[in-house]
């Protein structure tokens, strides 16, 4: 499977791209919690043991699970010249502000020979004690002297486990994306690397980049068929960029996207992306969080007439109306998160019971820990595969967050 093919989110998963949790949760502390989009410090062996049951509960369902670490390991074994080029990427929006650590770090990434191994250190973050010393007195700079050999000078990336976030595959197309925080930013770096150079994905077609302007994230983006595609008005997606990205899918001749349904959520942390309270699970239903129900602002977006511009219309139906006209059917249900008891909705939506990974219709990967919209699945019959998750929680992100579709049936 070569490329990118996803026009669904519930038909067969037949491939997906993971990012295990690794040492960039160690280099979380309480003072940068919030800088780094955590509400609370995982522990790291059990994140890691979730995240591998994670992984097992999809490959025993047929699903071909390949890693963003060793995708990128591949592309830097390339050559030189792309490793060399990665490298200087990386200094240049790490955030370094003093000039004179943009050769040491460079020097000390270089030096580590294993293509993986670099790729890891670079999710990681760096710390001033890690880097070689050299002549002491080079080092008698004020900022050295204050700070101490405690100071990171290179941020982790710890949100990197969510790899549903830096892009999105969209038909037979890919977009990547410009992300709302300045810590998220830097994951795309790789995205890039991939889209670019490995063989396995260079093939795809771009519709967005990340030097665009306007922020849009991946959970946002949810592909309803071949031609209908979902895009969330968020806390971490703009309008500007639901209409640049929908000019650019409706300009490509080879694309069957030709309506977009751009959906308006409350922006708050727990509603940070249309998939924390919005997913399909079956061929006619989804999960719902039951706060956005009620008057709901949904546009729908067409190709315009000429060229790079589009229509748009309000829809002033029902969310149930919109969707089963989009999906071609008499109708939809909607399961409500946590049976529509909102305080169980709020605790469980904040726990990611409303974000479900479909691996084929009907058959959904859930936490564990949101019993009681499990046992609701259930008895709508649906087929609900549970992995653990009270660590991989503390990361505001559930199973469909974890995992990148590059291949559905």
């Amino acid at each position: 499977m070569t490329g990118i093919h996803v026009t669904s989110e519930i038909n067969p998963l037949r491939k997906v791209l993971l990012h295990r949790p690794g040492r960039e949760l160690l280099n979380l502390t309480p003072n940068t919690l919030e800088e780094l989009l955590f509400d609370d410090i995982p522990y790291l062996k059990v994140a890691q043991e979730e995240h591998d049951a994670f992984s097992r509960v999809l490959r025993d369902n047929g699903v071909e699970v390949v890693y963003l670490e060793d995708y990128m390991a591949q592309v830097l074994e390339q050559g030189r010249e792309i490793r060399e080029l990665f490298l200087r990427q990386f200094i240049a929006e790490a955030g370094i502000r003093a000039s004179k650590y943009h050769k040491i770090i460079y020097d000390f990434l270089n030096s580590i020979e294993d293509s993986k191994e670099l790729v890891l250190k670079t999710m990681e973050g760096i710390y001033l004690n890690e880097l070689p010393h050299g002549d002491s007195r080079s080092r008698q700079s004020l900022v050295d002297l204050v700070r101490g050999d405690a100071r990171i000078v290179v941020n982790p990336m710890p949100n990197l486990y969510f790899t549903r976030d830096p892009f999105e595959s969209i038909g037979t197309g890919v977009g990547i994306n410009r992300m709302y925080s300045v810590t998220r930013c830097r994951e795309t770096l790789y995205a890039d690397f991939l889209f670019r150079y490995h063989p396995e994905l260079k093939s795809a077609d771009h519709y967005y980049d990340r030097w665009r302007p306007f922020h849009i994230e991946g959970g946002d983006v949810l592909n309803l068929s071949e031609t209908t595609l979902a895009v969330g008005i968020s806390q971490r997606t703009e309008p500007d960029a639901i209409e640049r990205l929908a000019k650019n899918i409706f300009g490509d001749a080879q694309a069957s996207i030709d309506t977009i349904l751009a959906i308006h959520i409350p922006e708050s942390r727990a509603f940070m992306h249309l998939d924390t309270v919005f997913t399909q699970i079956d061929l006619d239903k989804f999960m719902i969080h039951p706060g956005i129900l009620g008057p709901l602002e949904v546009y729908r977006l067409t190709a315009g007439d000429g060229p790079d511009r589009i229509a748009i219309e309000e829809r002033r139906e029902t969310l149930e109306e919109i969707l089963a006209e989009a999906l071609e059917l008499e109708s939809v249900t909607l399961i409500k998160c946590g049976g529509g008891d909102m305080i169980t909705a709020e605790r469980e939506q904040w726990n990611d019971g409303s974000n479900t990974l479909c691996i084929a219709p009907g058959t959904i990967v859930v936490y564990e820990r949101n019993d009681v919209t499990n046992a609701i699945l259930r008895d709508n019959g649906l087929n609900v595969l549970e992995i653990p998750s009270s660590e991989l929680s503390r990361g505001r992100g559930g199973p469909r967050c974890m995992g990148m579709p590059l291949w559905r049936d």
